[in-house]
């Protein structure tokens, strides 16, 4: 069992011994029994216990018997007068959260320590008794733990105020009947008792406004010492001064806020200066003297406080760049600090204050920095750097000169897709960068190690290309792909001759050549795309297709999963009936989880996404028409991703799967059974559907038998009218027969008992109805719908935490796609555009476009833009955004 482990990845040659390492729950459970022996060994106690602590926090589970044994051997360690082993009893007994019956044994042993003479009994016995007891016995010591809240000893009156935050939960009633306890409580001198009792005292006043400010106007006069608790005291001050700024636009308290800037410790400083940065609408004036103590830190001979100095700085300057521009001295000389963390801060704040006089210096200082940073910072810096172009659109040769020598650089395969998406970027938003930029990539994809890069640039390639003022510069690095690189890059690179040849009417003759030449390669899908492109553009000789039909067919979307089509062509038997493509889905289905889940590694940022097994593509379509009672629902819309609804380790475990027809749905229980003990039958789920009232329960499947870690569905189904988004929630019920399974011949009892379970609600939402179906060229596809069933409005948000978060929000309300990366929003940005795409219940594709704004009191504004092929579902979009 001597195994040793790496101490520091950074010192191979320190290494030192676990003593836990490779244990074994069966082996530490023997070793137990050492609890049962006259003579304790409380050393050899104290041992086994560190054992099953470990094993309990490593996610090892024990068995109600196994759990029920350990407890009660235990129990007896009561006796020991050893203090540390006491110590160890209280962890386990915590650890190991004993049922109702079992509380009783400890009771009175806890109850005698929490009056015991010594003080660490009295503080963990206090500890242990809220954890493990209910509000019966709660109230039965409640008097103890009054007098404990106010105890001369510190550790003591700690203990009962933590205890008290956690009971807060569970027994509320209880805890604010101890009001002016944890009050006298507060004006303790002790520094850890101050802090848990301002804590607890709020949350017991958080749900009273008026409460809340009178505490916080009562308590900066000055009464609050501990440095613990005036960081809180300033937090539940800047709440305060949100909410009365949000009614009235005052600024309360500000003067305290100030005053603590010149507070003796540097965590209250900090916090103060942290809390002002962050005020809604904070004016000059009022950032000025945390700016300056914030400055004053950054030179500090302490890492951490030039790490929270230079990061707080960072959030101001994507605000208010102008009042950061004073501290840009003090963080250059931090560009060059041994904490990298605090070099990369530096920069990317640097970057966002720094003026366009001043950019040419700042690039040279950080050609050197790049070089000693890992990855992730210099990802960090890349986008910074991206938001400085768009800044100064006039150093974009600076600024692409620098992105395109790094990108020649040693780097992972984020680093360098971080860099090419930057330049995308710079060439799709400033017209003069378009020329440069397009040859940097041309450049690197000579170098590109990355597949996946390599055929991302030639797709960017081959739509912007074309529209340059000499396109036929790039067909030479074009065409190189196709003689140096692997089958994948090659067969991209005829794709991007072929749009060339399209969109350039003086290329094609040169172009007609070069695809003839890929009509020799050893590579079927090179050969195949050549073929097809030569007779596409009329290189071989047949009738040329219209100029439109060839822009549709190279630059269209295609709005079906590749592996779908795949996989239907493989099913495909040739018939008189030629192969329809609208028939083939438009959703890639998940598994589903009822088969079992089987550990596998992770993928790798270099390597492509494992197609899904054909066998997988349509098995919920299988499944369900498998099923006579839902064999008649039609054609199968969407099924969703599994969706828990029991929680982790529990008795047992449920999932559900909503599967979408046009005029049912049917909710698939995916179930496991936990207990090796137990056998369930006729299982099956009680679904009360009062809250959705236009859905009605048509059929029911049962699950015939549920053993031990053997999954198993059970299905329920409701009609709802046709083609109609119906939303509602449904609660859920499992009911099941349970026999016990004797663990030595596996055979169950013939009798059983009846019995539920309780599981979490499941609902129907509008995105339910929304399939994520992606285009290649949102552009492209919005032109193609037209403007004729187009709908605009605008709509408010409200305050929203960031720009990022009302996104998100937008676009799972929605459940569509997002096209194109457009659902990542820069760090600061003010404004932002979001593209969508989806296909709404009954085939209908939608594109939505989506315009954000966020002012500086944070309240976010919206455009909607949607264009569909039916003018019902553009409605039905702002419907559901609107509600």
């Amino acid at each position: 069992m001597s195994q040793y482990v790496k101490k520091d990845d950074d010192r191979d040659e320190d290494a030192e011994y676990s003593p836990f390492l490779g244990i074994e729950k069966g082996a530490v459970l023997q070793e137990a029994r050492v609890f049962n022996v006259p003579q304790l060994d409380s050393r050899r106690c104290s041992q086994v216990i560190t054992k099953l602590l470990y094993l309990l926090n490593q996610g090892e589970t024990f068995t109600k018997v196994e759990a029920t044994e350990v407890f009660f051997s235990v129990t007896k360690l009561f006796q020991s007068k050893d203090i540390g082993l006491r110590r160890m009893v209280y962890l386990i007994i915590k650890e190991l959260s004993p049922s109702s019956d079992e509380v009783i044994i400890v009771t009175s042993s806890l109850m005698k320590d929490m009056n015991s003479k010594t003080d660490v009994y009295r503080a963990n016995a206090i500890r242990v008794l809220c954890r493990i007891t209910d509000g019966t016995l709660l109230t039965q010591i409640e008097r103890y733990l009054k007098q404990a809240i106010v105890d001369k000893n510190p550790v003591v009156a700690s203990a009962a105020l933590v205890s008290g935050i956690h009971l807060l939960q569970t027994n509320p009633e209880i805890v604010r009947r101890w009001s002016n306890e944890v009050q006298e409580a507060v004006q303790s001198r002790a520094a850890l008792v101050q802090f848990h009792a301002l804590a607890l005292l709020h949350q017991i006043r958080q749900n009273d406004r008026l409460a809340v400010s009178k505490l916080v106007t009562s308590l900066t006069r000055g009464t609050v010492r501990s440095p613990l608790a005036q960081c809180l005291l300033i937090r539940y001050t800047s709440q305060v001064i949100r909410e009365s700024s949000a009614n009235s636009g005052e600024r309360p308290f500000y003067d305290f806020l100030e005053g603590c800037l010149r507070h003796k410790a540097e965590m209250v400083i900090l916090e103060a200066a942290r809390a002002i940065t962050e005020l809604n609408d904070v004016s000059g004036r009022e950032l000025t003297p945390a700016i300056t103590v914030l400055q004053l830190f950054l030179s500090s001979s302490k890492p951490v406080l030039r790490f929270a100095a230079v990061r707080t700085l960072n959030k101001v300057a994507m605000t208010h760049p102008m009042a950061v521009t004073n501290c840009n001295i003090d963080m250059e000389s931090l560009i060059s600090d041994q904490n990298r963390s605090i070099a990369t801060l530096a920069i990317t704040t640097l970057l966002k204050t720094g003026n366009e006089s001043g950019v040419d210096r700042l690039m040279k200082q950080i050609t050197n920095f790049m070089s000693d940073i890992a990855d992730e910072f210099k990802i960090v810096v890349v986008d910074a750097i991206r938001s400085l172009c768009l800044k100064f659109p006039l150093k974009y040769r600076t600024l692409m000169n620098f992105l395109s020598n790094i990108l020649r650089e040693e780097g992972g395969f984020e680093y360098k897709k971080a860099i090419v998406d930057s330049i995308v970027i710079l060439i799709r938003d400033i017209p003069d960068a378009k020329e440069s930029g397009l040859l940097h990539l041309c450049e690197f994809i000579e170098d590109c190690e990355f597949t996946y890069l390599s055929t991302q640039i030639l797709h960017f390639l081959g739509v912007e290309g074309p529209k340059t003022s000499d396109p036929s510069k790039y067909i030479r690095y074009i065409y190189n792909r196709v003689i140096l690189e692997n089958a994948t890059v090659r067969a991209s690179a005829v794709s991007t001759l072929a749009k060339f040849g399209a969109m350039v009417d003086s290329l094609k003759p040169r172009i007609f050549v070069l695809l003839r030449r890929c009509l020799y390669d050893n590579d079927d899908e090179v050969r195949d795309r050549a073929t097809l492109y030569l007779n596409t553009l009329g290189g071989d000789g047949s009738v040329v297709e219209t100029d439109k039909a060839v822009k549709d067919f190279l630059f269209g979307s295609l709005d079906i999963p590749l592996v779908n089509l795949e996989t239907s062509l493989k099913n495909y038997e040739p018939t008189e009936e030629p192969f329809n493509i609208n028939n083939v889905p438009r959703e890639v289905k998940s598994q589903p989880l009822a088969e079992k889940k089987t550990a596998g590694k992770k993928p790798t940022a270099l390597s492509a996404p494992p197609a899904a097994p054909t066998s997988t593509v349509d098995a919920y379509e299988r499944l369900l028409s498998s099923i006579p009672e839902f064999s008649t629902f039609g054609q199968l819309f969407k099924s969703s991703v599994p969706v828990e609804l029991t929680e982790a380790e529990t008795e047992y475990a449920v999932n559900v799967v909503k599967h979408i027809f046009d005029k049912h749905v049917v909710f698939q229980y995916n179930c496991t059974n936990t207990i090796p003990e137990q056998l369930l039958e006729n299982v099956v789920v009680v679904v009360d559907a009062s809250e959705a009232e236009e859905f009605a329960e048509v059929a029911t499947k049962p699950l015939n038998a549920l053993p031990y870690d053997t999954p198993g569905q059970t299905f329920v189904a409701f009609e709802k009218p046709e083609g109609v988004p119906a939303i509602g929630r449904f609660s859920n019920v499992l009911k099941f027969l349970v026999k016990e399974v004797d663990p030595s011949t596996g055979e169950a009892e013939e009798d059983g008992v009846e019995d539920e379970y309780q599981l979490e609600d499941s609902e129907i939402v509008a995105a339910d109805y929304m399939l994520k179906v992606g285009v290649s060229n949102f552009k492209n596809a919005w032109e193609s719908l037209g403007p004729e069933f187009e709908r605009v409005d605008e709509y408010g948000l409200g305050p929203r935490e960031s720009l990022n978060e009302a996104v998100n929000a937008v676009i799972n309300l929605l459940g569509m796609q997002p096209c194109e990366g457009t659902e990542v929003v820069a760090a600061n940005s003010r404004s932002h555009t979001c593209l969508l795409s989806g296909v709404y219940i009954g085939n209908t594709k939608v594109l939505v476009r989506l315009s954000f704004g966020v002012d500086s009191s944070k309240e976010v504004a919206m455009k909607l833009a949607v264009r569909s092929e039916d003018e019902s579902v553009s409605d039905a979009i702002h419907e559901i955004v609107a509600n």
